[in-house]
C-alpha cells in the first residue's frame, strides 16, 4: 500500500480531513499526568483515543518531545497509534533539511526509529535533501511550500524572478513526485496561494496548518484547496483540540472539538 493509498482510505473511511497536531506542553497538560513516569505519552494517548473517530491523521511535533528528553515517549506514542489505529496516517513534524549521510540518518530516524508514515521537510537544499526519504517506497514526505506564518512572505512569495518561490517549490516537488510519495505544506492563512498550488500540483495531498489560533479562514481553504474528489487536504489543528478543555473532561472536550471541526469541514465539501 502506498502512502497515497493509505491516506485516501483514511479520508474515505473516516469521512474526515482533520489532522490532530500532538504538541504536548508540560505546563498545560492535566495534573494527573504529571504524576506519572510518561506524562507526554499518557496525555497524547488519551487525546488520540478521544479523537481517533473524527480524524484522518495525527502529527506529533518532535521538538516538543526532544527538547525535554522525551524522545522515547514519542517512539512509544507512534507505536501505540500504529498498533491501535493502523488505518490513520502518522506524520512526524520535524521540518528536516540536510544532505548526504545526515539526510539518510534523518530519514532512518523518522521511518525506522519513530515509525512515522510521513515527515515534514525543507526543500531549501534541493533534491539531494529529499532523495534518502523517497528511498522508503511506502513512506511519504511533506515539503514546506507556503507556510502559514506571516514572516515567511519575504522568501516564499518573492517574485523577483517573475515566479514566486512557493510556486517554484510546488512545481519542483510535483516533478519529484514520480512514485506518489510527495505532499506539500500550504498554510490556511494564504488561501489564494493555496489555490495556485492546487493548480500546479493537481491532486497532490496538502497539509494545511493555520486554522484556529493563527486565524486561517476555513471556508476559503475549502473553496481553494479541495481536489477533484472533494478530498486532498489534511487540515491541522493542535492547540484548539489538545487544550479545548481542562480538568477531568479534557479528553471529552478534545473529542468534541475534533468532531466539530470535522463537521464544519464537511459542511463545505
Amino acid at each position: 500500500m502506498t502512502i497515497y493509498d493509505k491516506l485516501t482510505l483514511a479520508w474515505r473511511n473516516q469521512n474526515s480531513l482533520v489532522c490532530v497536531g500532538l504538541d504536548p506542553d508540560y505546563d498545560k497538560i492535566p495534573v494527573k499526568f504529571k504524576r506519572g513516569q510518561q506524562p507526554y505519552f499518557d496525555f497524547c494517548c488519551a487525546i488520540v483515543d478521544a479523537t481517533a473517530p473524527f480524524v484522518c491523521a495525527f502529527k506529533p511535533q518532535i521538538a516538543h518531545f526532544a527538547a525535554v528528553g522525551r524522545e522515547m515517549e514519542l517512539v512509544a506514542l507512534l507505536a501505540y497509534i500504529k498498533d491501535k489505529y493502523p488505518h490513520l496516517l502518522t506524520i512526524l513534524d520535524a521540518k528536516r533539511g540536510d544532505i548526504g549521510s545526515t539526510a539518510a540518518y534523518y530519514a532512518k530516524e523518522a521511518y525506522e526509529r519513530y515509525g512515522a508514515d510521513a515527515v515534514t521537510l525543507s526543500p531549501y537544499l534541493g533534491f539531494e535533501s529529499v532523495a534518502p526519504y523517497l528511498a522508503y517506497a511506502d513512506k511519504g514526505i511533506i515539503v514546506l511550500c507556503r507556510t502559514s506564518n506571516p514572516d515567511s512572505d519575504w522568501l516564499q512569495n518573492d517574485n523577483s524572478d517573475s515566479i514566486p518561490v512557493y510556486q517554484r517549490v510546488a512545481a519542483r516537488v510535483a516533478h519529484w513526485n514520480r512514485e506518489g510519495q510527495c505532499m506539500l505544506v500550504t498554510g490556511a492563512t494564504y488561501p489564494q496561494e493555496l489555490a495556485t498550488v492546487r493548480e500546479i500540483v493537481g491532486d497532490m495531498p496538502l497539509l494545511v496548518p493555520g486554522i484556529g489560533a493563527q486565524g486561517g479562514d476555513l471556508a476559503a481553504v475549502m473553496n481553494n484547496g479541495l481536489d477533484e474528489n472533494s478530498m486532498g487536504l489534511m487540515i491541522s489543528s493542535s492547540r484548539g483540540i489538545l487544550y479545548a478543555g481542562e480538568g477531568d473532561d479534557f479528553d471529552g472536550a478534545a473529542a468534541r472539538a475534533a468532531e466539530a471541526l470535522k463537521n464544519q469541514i464537511n459542511g463545505y465539501r
